[in-house]
């Protein structure tokens, strides 16, 4: 059995690391791949390495039938997520949208026993409000995407669930908060890469910040252990999980930790960013049962274990530079 990684950035190395754990060899799939920092996060020798374009599906009909793939967790997304999408939309629609379906058509083509795909919690936050009393027939009654990225999201999930009824695929979407962790390659979203920008300046010593609004995060160790979890449970009963620390973080809260952690750390509170348009009030955390009872998913990093393994990260690469 192999499994085929697509994506091979923040979540992908780490949804490979565990595969390793398992006794797997998997399959990392990536358009541009960065082997430096794949290689501080999961040994290269351990996997295969793929490089391939998403949006051609020749590529990945090749490597499905080379390698033997017998199940997918696809985690490529466009640059930046929700902030690349706004500045531009066409490519990301291409990429989330048409790249996830060249996904779906491949799985069905070669009878893959399961995909997963990574989602996002943009889905709860993004949302224009139902209007018309929610009556059915009327032309409001359903809330909508607000963003591009959430637009995108929704769609492809949808056509998963599409190729599940029509086709019988078995299609699973495991929907994230902003991830964060290690990673010393490109990639990631806007929260993603303030909290690395962070935890990289209070390390050199230098002054920091974080916006003060409250932000639901995981941790991208935890974020791969869902989308595992999901790759192989068997029995499952639904088809979208929320993966998530189960917790809302304020930037004060996050600075005074890692005040603690790293002493002398000077992390100063910023004005919030506009990135697409208002931000969403996030007053509470996605409800985690459903993949604690499922899945069996609970989350090892809340934020002080997921803050120290960070910093250790970090450290561990000046070590070895």
């Amino acid at each position: 059995m192999a499994i085929l990684i697509i994506g091979a950035g923040l979540i992908g190395s780490q949804i490979a690391r565990l595969e390793v754990e398992r006794g797997q060899r998997p399959v990392i799939f990536d358009i541009s791949p960065q082997p430096d920092a794949l290689a501080a996060v999961v040994d290269l020798d351990t996997i295969n390495l793929v490089q391939g374009d998403l949006l051609n599906p020749l590529d990945l009909v090749n490597v499905v039938r080379r390698e033997a793939v017998t199940r997918i967790i696809h985690t490529a997304a466009n640059p930046f997520l929700t902030e690349g999408a706004q500045k531009n939309p066409y490519a990301s629609i291409r990429l989330n949208v048409l790249g996830t379906v060249n996904v779906l058509e491949t799985a069905r083509l070669f009878s893959i026993e399961r995909v997963v795909m990574c989602s996002s919690s943009v889905l709860y936050h993004y949302l224009r409000a139902a209007q018309d009393e929610g009556s059915p027939m009327k032309e409001e009654a359903y809330p909508r995407p607000s963003t591009f990225y959430a637009s995108t999201k929704q769609a492809a999930e949808n056509f998963g669930l599409n190729y599940a009824d029509a086709f019988g695929l078995d299609f699973l979407a495991v929907r994230f908060p902003a991830v964060f962790g290690p990673w010393s390659g490109r990639g990631g979203g806007g929260p993603t890469n303030r909290i690395r920008a962070m935890i990289e300046r209070v390390l050199r010593g230098e002054e920091s910040s974080l916006p003060a609004r409250l932000t639901e995060l995981v941790y991208s160790k935890d974020a791969a252990l869902g989308a595992v979890q999901a790759c192989h449970e068997e029995g499952l009963k639904s088809r979208v999980f929320n993966i998530g620390m189960g917790q809302i973080w304020s930037g004060q809260q996050v600075a005074e930790m890692v005040g603690e952690i790293v002493p002398g750390a000077q992390v100063k509170i910023a004005p919030d960013p506009r990135g697409a348009g208002p931000l969403p009030l996030m007053t509470q955390p996605m409800d985690l049962s459903r993949a604690r009872s499922e899945l069996r998913y609970q989350p090892r990093f809340l934020m002080r274990n997921a803050i120290i393994d960070y910093v250790n990260f970090y450290r561990g690469l000046g070590k070895r530079s």
